[in-house]
């Protein structure tokens, strides 16, 4: 189906985007990216805006994958949307038995009838199915919002509660510990959900200053009906550019000094970690592994190994996996293969999957899975759902998780400290 395109220039970038995303709010279903205008090697567009469905695929986990195959080459067009990390059942063998206040559905995307692509001070605006002057109309529209003060959000105290407590944590760290010392397995990401009921929040002006006291470069605000999802995710999963394959996990975390020096201290410590370091290890090969699946023989490659990169709430340990696939390999399958992403998950991959399900309270749905969109040429960018607040507005359930990588050279308090690290944005915004 034809796209009418139009392009539009404004002076203030940042302005436009706040007013966009004021707009976007009212439609029922909405995926916007944005790259916080973070330094990074591979990138298209400053942010994505796709509101309202022209035509949409929702499913749980059987044959997810093969619908989603089958939906992009019916539409041939962009779509944006989420893979849940449940949807691990369909490419393995496991089960997902956990409670699951959220209840988010397993897979999601939708084709939108507008979309904005920003970049350098321009806005491309794509339309399906337009009527006359409408996207003159639109344009006229977000310019004339009054952006909102940037006082907290109304809302009611949010009290978040644990699912697993404290010495509860440091038990199933030990039990993991055992499975690692037994062979079982060699790495496995554990998580544990902060969550708050009969609760209402208001998920735009939460998202906005989630964003604002991180930055990061895979933000997202997801809208699809009662279900919310405001991420500030520093990680991208798996991208397509042609034939090349990029993926970035993250492994190894450390927190923000109040001095530079001190800052640079911390840095050089990440950096030099073994612990810190041999996570990300394993989990380079992991990714290298599942890469290898889909890819040209020999052509994955370690562009950039346990790389510091600063946010503003942590300093993070990040890897670049390249690989190359042939034209004809279809992008669905190449997700695939990697799917869940290895930082996740653990190594061995499906044995660590077992034991996460066996040992964590909740299941995990959109947390740990992926949010992006493909392109009508095939090309695809997909982030990592961490660092970020879930919410179902119906049942009133507010959620997020955080998690660390547990290896043999793991002390339960340290860990538990790691993910009180990572819940310090979420916690702030919401408390």
């Amino acid at each position: 189906m034809v796209r009418t395109v139009k392009q539009f220039n404004t002076n203030n970038i940042e302005v436009f985007k706040n007013k966009l995303l004021q707009w976007a709010a009212q439609f029922n279903e909405v995926v916007w990216l944005d790259s916080n205008q973070y330094r990074q090697s591979h990138s298209s567009y400053e942010a994505v805006l796709a509101v309202e469905a022209f035509t949409s695929l929702k499913t749980d986990t059987q044959n997810a994958f093969y619908d989603l195959k089958e939906y992009q080459s019916i539409t041939n067009d962009w779509l944006f949307g989420y893979l849940t990390y449940d949807l691990k059942n369909t490419v393995e063998e496991l089960t997902s038995d956990n409670y699951d206040g959220l209840e988010f559905p397993d897979l999601f995307f939708f084709q939108p009838q507008k979309l904005f692509l920003l970049k350098q001070g321009t806005v491309e605006m794509h339309y399906l199915k337009m009527i006359d002057d409408e996207m003159e109309n639109d344009w006229e529209t977000i310019q004339n919002i009054e952006i909102p003060s940037k006082e907290p959000p109304n809302q009611q105290d949010v009290k978040i509660k644990l699912r697993i407590h404290k010495d509860e944590y440091y038990n199933k760290v030990k039990e993991m510990l055992r499975h690692i010392h037994r062979g079982d397995i060699y790495e496995a990401n554990f998580c544990q959900e902060f969550y708050a009921e009969d609760t209402e929040i208001d998920p735009l002006k939460t998202f906005l200053n989630l964003n604002a006291i991180s930055k990061p470069p895979f933000a997202t605000f997801l809208k699809h009906d009662c279900h919310y999802l405001l991420s500030a995710s520093p990680e991208r999963y798996i991208r397509r550019e042609e034939n090349t394959i990029i993926s970035q996990p993250i492994k190894g975390t450390a927190k923000r000094a109040l001095t530079p020096a001190e800052d640079k201290l911390l840095v050089e410590k990440l950096k030099n970690d073994p612990k810190e370091r041999s996570e990300n290890v394993m989990i380079v090969d992991l990714v290298r592994n599942d890469l290898s699946r889909i890819a040209v023989k020999g052509s994955v490659k370690v562009e950039e190994l346990c790389q510091v990169y600063t946010f503003l709430q942590v300093h993070q340990l990040i890897s670049t996996i390249r690989a190359e696939v042939a034209p004809e390999t279809n992008s669905v399958d190449i997700i695939k293969a990697a799917f869940p992403m290895g930082s996740m998950t653990g190594a061995p991959k499906v044995s660590a999957m077992k034991i996460i399900e066996k040992l964590e309270e909740t299941k995990r749905g959109l947390y740990s899975g992926a949010v992006g969109y493909f392109a009508p040429n095939g090309n695809f960018d997909f982030n990592v759902i961490i660092r970020s607040i879930l919410y179902n507005y119906k049942k009133r359930y507010v959620s997020f998780s955080v998690g660390s990588a547990i290896t043999a050279q793991s002390i339960p308090e340290n860990e538990y400290e790691e993910c009180l690290i990572k819940a310090k944005a979420m916690r702030q915004v919401l408390e």
